[in-house]
């Protein structure tokens, strides 16, 4: 009979041993959590044709208010807009708020999904839908959209990782869930500092890290012998990867400091413009799927002020990885997606120091390259930006009409070890009419 033993034991076990013997930490390879065994159907339904490789997923974290960035209301009167100006963009039809006046020379890039909508409306919860799809239950825990791409379309890049969050901003959203640690993601803290403890420790040439290998190894042979489940696997599996990455030349994807100065410039200096230069780099190595965080949308309070700090570092970031993609021939192949995890009340709070609160009912997010046609909207909201007059959108259909452009197939079953059955994006329908 096989032991079990704590997950936080095996865990450090394991962290422990890569830091004691080795000198190197494995903590930016394990991800998040170690979830339960995978078990996959049989058969495998027939893949779509895809038209992107790569993805692209920008997290505006707390919650983006509609109103004030892709669905403004000049019509909607002051409690609504707050007397913040619409402006025109370089696509007919497509208008943004003032305060992403960069995005609007990219708008022919993106198709703007204006009335998307959730049944969630708290923040772990609703995050966890729109990286997830399904609702979260105390039974089990899902993989992160990430996770299923990395699955169901494979490495593009057999010695870098597959799946990468930048910033992330927490909750657990680039964990794989029951698909097991070697599926999730991983986590780059600080964008300029690249891939943390992938060299080797000051003082350790190549002949003594070998020598630490092969003692490690020996160590490890018995524990794994005793505890051979498929945790333990992942880790052995992530912990050669670790260090077949650090002898790599794919190692210099994470390393700003190959760029020119005026291309670390367009992008900005803060974490999330770094972080978007950091995910072209990235997936111009051929990595699947790069998460970039950019927190702070949480407006109960001086909904405006903070709006405007927030829109500059997301206008400058996007506007520049937009532009960017597409100026080396990468945006067909890469899809970009922003998305948050509800709007902000159009009322205006006003005993909140001109706040605004949670609002699932209506929101936007943006969808651009890997097919999409750009310079166009979808949906619509009332003049008010309360409702949804026209062409509703769920989170899992966002994810589901990522899936499509990745040409993964939609109904494969892919079972959890407790044997209930999965599908990407939870049977949500792709937007077919968005695509070129």
């Amino acid at each position: 009979m096989k032991t079990n033993f704590d997950e936080l034991t095996r865990r450090q076990f394991m962290v422990n041993s890569a830091y004691k013997y080795l000198g190197v930490s494995l903590a930016p390879m394990l991800g998040s959590l170690v979830g339960e065994e995978t078990v996959f159907a049989a058969s495998e339904p027939a893949r779509r044709t895809k038209t992107a490789k790569s993805v692209i997923f920008l997290n505006m974290s707390g919650g983006m208010s509609h109103v004030d960035t892709f669905d403004p209301k000049p019509d909607g009167g002051e409690d609504i807009n707050g007397g913040i100006e619409t402006i025109n963009t370089n696509a007919d039809g497509v208008r943004l708020s003032q305060y992403l006046p960069k995005l609007a020379g990219q708008a022919d890039k993106m198709c703007v999904i204006n009335s998307m909508k959730s049944n969630q409306g708290a923040h772990e919860q609703g995050q966890y839908l729109i990286h997830r799809s399904y609702a979260p239950r105390g039974t089990i825990r899902h993989p992160s959209m990430g996770s299923w791409v990395v699955r169901l379309a494979g490495r593009r890049n057999p010695t870098i990782p597959p799946y990468v969050t930048i910033s992330p901003t927490g909750g657990g959203t680039g964990d794989a869930g029951f698909m097991g640690t070697s599926f999730a993601a991983v986590p780059v803290q600080e964008p300029a500092n690249g891939l943390q403890d992938s060299k080797l420790p000051y003082g350790v040439e190549e002949d003594e890290f070998k020598t630490r290998l092969k003692l490690a190894e020996t160590m490890n042979k018995k524990f794994h012998h005793q505890f051979e489940q498929p945790q333990v696997a992942d880790y052995q599996k992530l912990y050669y990867e670790a260090v077949k990455l650090m002898r790599s030349e794919d190692l210099k994807a994470f390393d700003l400091n190959e760029e020119a100065g005026s291309v670390v410039e367009e992008y900005g200096a803060d974490r999330f413009g770094q972080g978007c230069l950091l995910a072209r780099r990235l997936v111009e190595h051929n990595v699947r799927f790069v998460e970039v965080g950019l927190g702070g949308w949480d407006t109960h309070y001086d909904n405006f002020n903070s709006v405007e700090d927030k829109a500059s570092i997301l206008d400058q970031g996007m506007s520049a990885l937009l532009a960017d993609l597409n100026r080396r021939g990468m945006l067909d192949e890469t899809i970009v997606v922003l998305g948050t995890e509800f709007g902000r009340t159009p009322d205006i709070v006003r005993n909140h120091n001109n706040g605004r609160d949670h609002y699932p009912r209506a929101y936007s997010c943006v969808i651009a390259g890997g097919g999409i046609r750009g310079g166009q909207t979808y949906g619509k909201t009332d003049k008010k930006g309360k409702g949804i007059d026209e062409n509703p959108v769920e989170p899992k259909q966002i994810n589901a009409t990522i899936a499509y452009a990745l040409g993964l197939p939609l109904e494969q079953i892919i079972y959890s070890a407790s044997k209930r059955p999965f599908v990407v994006a939870d049977h949500g329908q792709p937007l077919f009419d968005i695509f070129g």
